[in-house]
């Protein structure tokens, strides 16, 4: 087997693709025609969210001690495992939406999934591998559920549900994803 071959089916990317296709359709199948879901950027970051929780316990191999002392750089492998996270799971809605279901802009897709993937990595370098997805769907959910407070904190907390375009939205997901990112590539995710 080549390389890439097992790192995939180490992190599990069949599963989570599965997870990802299956979210997909549901979604698509639920916001179709005029009895259908009210689409909208609610259903859209939760979409997100879900996709990202579920590619987000493969940051971390069955073994993360063993994957410490290995002798290849993982830095810039597992760089690339957020930011192609993000990518595929920014990619697969918007490839549902070309069926037929308009959910959110594209910016507002390519926002959501980069923030979220950078909390991802986050959540995997503070809480590790198979808890990476709380700090993600904390936030969703506060942003989803919990009015937001007024000025600068309330946009930043509920950065997910921004129009695009926006200042705070946009650089709240530009940092999570830069933060994350940075901290999932040089740490590595929690024993």
């Amino acid at each position: 087997m080549r390389w890439l071959m097992l790192y995939a089916r180490s992190r599990q990317a069949p599963a989570s693709a599965a997870a990802l296709t299956l979210i997909l359709l549901v979604v698509w199948a639920l916001t179709r025609g005029e009895e259908g879901l009210a689409a909208g950027p609610r259903i859209a970051a939760l979409v997100l969210a879900a996709g990202v929780a579920a590619a987000a316990v493969g940051l971390g191999g069955p073994d993360v001690a063993l994957e410490r002392t290995a002798a290849i750089r993982w830095a810039p492998r597992r760089a690339a495992h957020i930011l192609l996270i993000g990518t595929l799971i920014g990619a697969g809605l918007m490839a549902s939406q070309a069926a037929g279901s308009e959910l959110a802009p594209a910016a507002f897709i390519i926002r959501d999934s980069a923030g979220m993937a950078g909390l991802a990595g986050l959540g995997a370098a503070v809480c590790g591998a198979s808890h990476a997805w709380v700090p993600l769907l904390g936030w969703v959910a506060f942003a989803l559920f919990v009015p937001a407070p007024t000025g600068i904190t309330g946009r930043i907390a509920g950065w997910p549900l921004l129009p695009p375009g926006t200042a705070a939205g946009t650089w709240t997901a530009l940092i999570l994803l830069i933060v994350g990112t940075i901290l999932y590539a040089a740490a590595g995710p929690k024993r």
